[in-house]
């Protein structure tokens, strides 16, 4: 009778318990990337001074609900993004493209711009982070828009960095199911620039 050499079982053992290990890691991995948190870099400055080219926040995945991951479709339902929210989503004109901007309408709302100032329901939009960083008037909609109102199942979005921003003013609404999360920390922050970090941007809550 023949009998197996006791290190070969070792060693099958210990490559089992670390592809298990790993494999394990990997679909945790996956579950908390899908439906609890994940990571994103700002590539832009469209929501300065709020967020600033370089950094690294972390985006809330199951603050609007659980979704299914293929088509949006909300399967535990937690409530819907409210005014002032800083949401990452799907870009309207290219699914593949994930955009960042604050919420300024939700379902219902009549939004309006004249001269820069935004209107919300007729009344002023009222947002501490937002700035306007040029003096001049555009005949465009980003200084001048008609009243629109929100659809049902949409949100109107504007970037902080009101004067360069390309956002709901431009393209129209988001889609609740192409919304991915709620930003909610800023984890790292790179100055490309000046080849540094800013470490005293860590760890700041998005407001």
């Amino acid at each position: 009778m023949l009998k197996e050499n006791p290190v070969k079982i070792k060693e099958k053992s210990i490559v089992r318990e670390y592809a298990e290990a790993i494999i394990v890691a990997l679909l945790l991995a996956f579950f908390i990337r899908t439906f609890v948190v994940q990571a994103f870099k700002i590539p832009s400055g469209s929501m300065i001074p709020t967020l600033l080219i370089g950094d690294h926040i972390l985006v809330n995945k199951f603050g609007y609900g659980v979704k299914n991951p293929l088509n949006g479709d909300v399967w535990i339902a937690a409530g819907d993004p409210q005014r002032h929210d800083v949401i990452v989503f799907q870009y309207p004109q290219n699914p593949s493209l994930d955009f960042i901007k604050r919420v300024v309408g939700v379902a219902g709302d009549r939004v309006e711009i004249v001269q820069k100032k935004v209107l919300v329901n007729g009344e002023p939009f009222s947002e501490p982070n937002a700035v306007n960083l040029e003096e001049d008037i555009l005949p465009s909609p980003r200084d001048n828009m008609s009243p629109i109102t929100v659809p049902p199942g949409s949100v109107f979005v504007m970037g902080d960095n009101r004067d360069n921003s390309h956002d709901s003013r431009f393209w129209g609404f988001v889609d609740l199911k192409a919304i991915k999360g709620k930003a909610f920390i800023l984890y790292w922050s790179w100055d490309r620039e000046n080849f540094t970090v800013r470490w005293k941007r860590l760890g700041n809550i998005i407001p």
